[in-house]
């Protein structure tokens, strides 16, 4: 393991500290609705128990700020000290108001407003805020929802995305401004690791280097989605880059617990206890296989691995984007926007197109940012809410308003008429 990226301490509500030597901190999201407090508090039971170190919760609306306060009073009022973190879509003004609730801010500036002069005059006013209330921020940049004004200059890239991320870096140390993490989220294993080394570099040489926030965005879930996210944030941790990890899983977030601990375990600090508390043998197994050969087939050191397992040899290579022997999934993890069964959807997505050999499918919760999040799909099922479906044709709409019922079977004939499967 290469010597761990210094960077700066961020401390989020007193207690948990990110930063190079610390621990590496494990987190997840709750994927309930953020309005069902009842609900949500019950979650975030389950998940302080299961050993998540800071809890991720939606807050999609103003109206969400008042149920997101009561909360958090109440796993206060129950002893539960683990700090929670607002994710904030868009909005300034939510932002700026869940800031005296929560620990912490996950916000993308660059889509506080369309105008960019004006994304960064909100910014610097939220800075302001969570420098009152002593609050700690996360600048979440995901690939494929990066702002025009970059995308026109530098393309989709990794290297857009680190410079894209500089920027409201810039704006923080000229702010005076340094409880913050920074994360450059990829389903595409590839440019999640470019994106993040080259964020690193960047940071290095302006002098400043806060801690990042690690992980492999929409990866799916079942083994194909742990040995995704093990491969990409495996490889960074091992070069030392990365403070705080986050596997997302569609499925139940207390499943991607044991995963983040198994990984913050293996590359921690010196005496940082694993954990293989949860996890099956199956699971371990497809984990260390994840942290042995990722590294080495992302980096192309090899271009094969000697595993007599043909089944878990094709899902570390397809996971590394060396060989494609099924179709390759981006499924969100889901959140209090989903308003539909996203687990039980993504399975039956996968089950009507597992034949679909190289085709890129998307299964994403919502519209607030499942199309900018699935950039890298041939196809998107995207739920509108109330029952209805959008449906992807790369980054084009091309049916919307489907029944949920019908629109599976809708996705499998889209995909077979431009394959030229079936008579249009």
């Amino acid at each position: 393991m290469k010597q761990a990226l210094t960077t700066r301490t961020v401390c989020v509500g007193g207690s948990v500290l990110i930063g190079s030597g610390h621990p590496i901190v494990v987190q997840t999201m709750c994927n309930t609705r953020t309005a069902d407090v009842e609900s949500t508090v019950a979650q975030c039971r389950r998940l302080s128990d299961a050993g998540a170190q800071l809890i991720r919760i939606t807050v999609p609306s103003l109206s969400d700020v008042q149920a997101l306060e009561r909360i958090h009073a109440t796993l206060r009022s129950e002893g539960i000290q683990v700090p929670l973190v607002a994710d904030i879509h868009f909005s300034a003004e939510i932002a700026m108001a869940v800031v005296p609730v929560v620990e912490k801010i996950r916000i993308n500036p660059g889509n506080f407003h369309p105008r960019h002069e004006k994304a960064r005059e909100l910014f610097r006013e939220l800075l302001e805020r969570c420098k009152r209330y002593d609050r700690a921020i996360r600048i979440g940049l995901n690939h494929g929802s990066l702002g025009a004004y970059i995308v026109e200059r530098y393309g989709n890239t990794p290297q857009a995305m680190a410079l894209a991320a500089m920027e409201w870096v810039q704006m923080c140390l000229d702010a005076q401004f340094y409880n913050v993490v920074v994360s450059l989220k990829a389903s595409n294993t590839v440019v999640m690791v470019q994106a993040y080394r080259e964020l690193a570099r960047l940071m290095q040489e302006a002098g400043t280097v806060f801690p990042l926030h690690v992980g492999v965005t929409e990866a799916g879930n079942g083994d194909s989605g742990r040995i995704k996210s093990a491969v990409a944030i495996s490889t960074l941790l091992a070069e030392g880059i990365g403070n705080t990890i986050r596997v997302s899983l569609t499925e139940d977030p207390a499943n991607e617990l044991p995963v983040a601990q198994y990984l913050a375990g293996r590359y921690g600090m010196p005496g940082q206890a694993g954990h293989d508390e949860g996890l099956s043998e199956h699971e371990l197994s497809i984990l260390k296989a994840a942290c042995d050969w990722g590294a080495p087939l992302l980096n192309h050191e090899v271009d094969d691995v000697p595993l007599e397992d043909e089944y878990l040899k094709n899902e570390l290579l397809q996971a590394c984007r060396r060989k494609f022997y099924k179709p390759e999934y981006i499924a969100c993890p889901g959140c209090g926007r989903t308003l539909y069964n996203l687990e039980e959807t993504f399975n039956r997505v996968k089950e009507a197109t597992g034949h679909f050999k190289g085709v890129v499918i998307a299964v994403m919760g919502c519209i607030v940012n499942g199309p900018g999040e699935m950039a890298d799909a041939d196809y998107g099922y995207v739920g509108e809410g109330h029952g209805q479906v959008t449906l992807y044709r790369k980054k084009e709409p091309v049916l919307r308003h489907i029944p949920e019922d019908e629109a599976v079977e809708q996705l499998v004939k889209l995909i077979e008429e431009d394959a030229g499967l079936t008579q249009t």
